[in-house]
């Protein structure tokens, strides 16, 4: 079976298509949002989701989250004696929501439809391809979340021409789609966004705003007062929404401190991340050559555009309220299945021509003449060029530059910039052309790049006739399907915590916090409440376990309301 996920920078889900309707797979603790954390204990068991932020609350040096946002770098997370890549912890996530498809469907999933953002390059789209294969499924398909989004929302079941803007910003990164929708084709039009801007900067001017006012260096934080302040942030970001003013409550050196803040004073500190949001905007609008006045939709998606604030900024900008027909935090997961299911020529899905757009400039290394008749190296050439819909085709032909020269070194180059240098390498081709007097030979050089992020370079030598060819993989190390099974060899040592004990492990890492957040009577009271609840363990019978599971759980919420 194939299903759509959603890999996202704070919460990752999966989502399935069945009977004609579009459903989110919950994951083994009943809900819809795994965050995308991951952590290793003492005794090397990894956890994924809820447990491993618990775990991470307790103990931040063994776990991670927010990696999204360097997958593709040679970044490395050490979490207690072991290190991984964001493409390695990414690959734990999907094994989690692979697992959790399987226990709730009933059967083998073998293949997935995974999201990513519309702005992701080559390695990025590359390593989340790669992270899908260590969690053992097959990835065919990559698609941009604003089109995954679109899909969710059934925009390609309007009629008419009609133009839509998709404004996606999750946790971590920042995405906005133009897109049109003709006949039975939805087009993207242009893409634009930001993949270091998202929720998570939203919070942080919250967290930026107590050091200020109660005159704290960061630095002088350790690592469990920042993960305290940040989860005071995150909640009174979320109050922002229900009251227009919120309190931000952080305990620091057994003080507890008071930040309060209303609406227009966040929005005003926000303003630096809005000027960003609006940059990204103009240049889509720029692209697709369109006013914002022609922009017939506005549809939302990522759980930060449930922020009050963000939504009065689109209605400001575009002056129309935004569609929220859909949940943010799920369009793109639903999107990515129904795209599984059309993957699957599924009869329930209406007929629809998908087409995608090239995010960043396709080029190579050229040298360009002065006027004193010599060349200067180290320039770019465009062939492909931003938001070119794809797949596409374009071909430039290039000369040789000195006599008897015998090679042509193509430079596969993406990127934005003038000089070649300052865009990414993502592959060479060295070709040998026939000696000759300069600019005598030729060669064609064409690009075709596809919906799945592949690129093909072919080079026609004009005098010879002849033709090489090249899938371009990126300058970074590939893995080969014998590397990518032994890697996963080296992953399977660590022992994943069972599943039928992870709501368990959950509730005792949660009481644990809570006891180190607690003073007095309060902490008493939670020593001995834990301590009931490990007896019961202990004991192994199922109907003592849940009832002092529920027991506890009923215990800690009331506490926590009650805070």
């Amino acid at each position: 079976m194939i299903i759509g996920i959603d890999l996202g920078t704070t919460n990752s889900l999966a989502a399935y298509f069945k009977d004609g309707e579009t459903k989110i797979i919950p994951n083994r603790l009943g809900k819809h949002l795994t965050p995308s954390i991951v952590s290793v204990d003492e005794e090397g068991k990894v956890s994924v989701g809820e447990t491993a932020k618990e775990y991470g609350y307790l103990h931040p040096l063994n776990a991670a989250g927010v990696f999204k946002r360097t997958m593709g770098t040679d970044k490395k997370y050490r979490l207690g004696d072991y290190e991984y890549t964001s493409k390695e912890l990414s690959a734990f996530v999907l094994r989690a929501l692979k697992e959790d498809a399987e226990s709730f469907l009933g059967e083998k999933v073998t293949e997935a439809v995974i999201s990513v953002p519309a702005y992701f390059d080559e390695k990025r789209r590359k390593a989340t391809r790669q992270a899908g294969e260590l969690a053992g499924l097959k990835v065919d398909r990559i698609i941009s979340e604003p089109t995954a989004a679109a899909i969710a929302y059934g925009l390609y079941e309007k009629h008419g021409n009609t133009k839509f803007l998709v404004f996606d910003l999750g946790g971590g990164t920042f995405d906005v789609s133009v897109l049109e929708l003709f006949e039975n084709i939805l087009e993207v039009r242009a893409v634009a966004g930001d993949n270091f801007l998202g929720g998570e900067d939203f919070t942080r001017i919250l967290e930026d705003a107590v050091l200020e006012e109660k005159e704290i260096d960061r630095d002088s934080l350790s690592e469990k007062d920042l993960i305290r302040l940040r989860k005071a942030a995150e909640e009174a970001k979320l109050a922002f929404s229900d009251k227009g003013e919120a309190d931000i409550v952080f305990k620091y050196k057994e003080e507890e401190l008071t930040c309060h803040m209303d609406t227009k004073e966040y929005e005003s500190r926000c303003f630096d991340l809005f000027e960003k949001i609006k940059k990204s905007v103009q240049r889509s609008m720029s692209d697709a050559h369109l006013k914002l006045s022609d922009i017939d939709e506005v549809v939302l998606v990522g759980g930060a555009t449930k922020l009050s604030i963000v939504k009065n900024f689109i209605a400001k900008l575009f002056k129309k309220f935004p569609n929220t027909t859909v949940n943010p935090d799920e369009a793109v997961a639903l999107g990515a299945a129904i795209q599984a299911a059309m993957k699957e020529r599924n009869k329930s899905i209406k007929e629809v021509i998908l087409t995608d757009v090239c995010s960043f400039t396709l080029g190579t290394e050229v040298s360009v003449e002065r006027g004193n008749g010599s060349f200067e190296s180290g320039h770019y050439l465009p062939i492909i060029e931003r938001n070119t819909i794809i797949p596409a085709s374009r071909t430039e032909r290039l000369y040789t530059l000195h006599d008897n020269q015998e090679h042509i070194v193509i430079k596969v180059l993406q990127g934005e910039s003038r000089f070649a240098g300052n865009n990414l390498l993502v592959g060479i081709m060295e070709i040998k052309v026939p000696k000759n007097k300069a600019g005598e030979e030729a060669i064609d050089v064409t690009y075709t790049y596809d919906i799945n992020s592949l690129l093909e370079v072919t080079v026609k030598i004009i005098s010879t006739g002849e033709i090489r060819k090249q899938i371009i993989k990126g300058n970074e190390n590939d893995m080969t399907p014998e590397q990518i099974e032994e890697r996963m060899q080296e992953l399977s040592y660590l022992k994943v915590h069972p599943r039928d004990q992870e709501e368990n492990r959950l509730l005792l890492l949660k009481g644990e916090r809570l006891y180190e957040e607690s003073t007095g009577r309060v902490r008493d009271a939670i020593d001995v409440w834990l301590r009931e609840f490990e007896e019961a363990l202990n004991d192994r019978s199922r109907q003592n376990i849940d009832a002092a599971r529920n027991l506890l759980k009923s215990r800690l919420k009331q506490l926590e309301e009650e805070w």
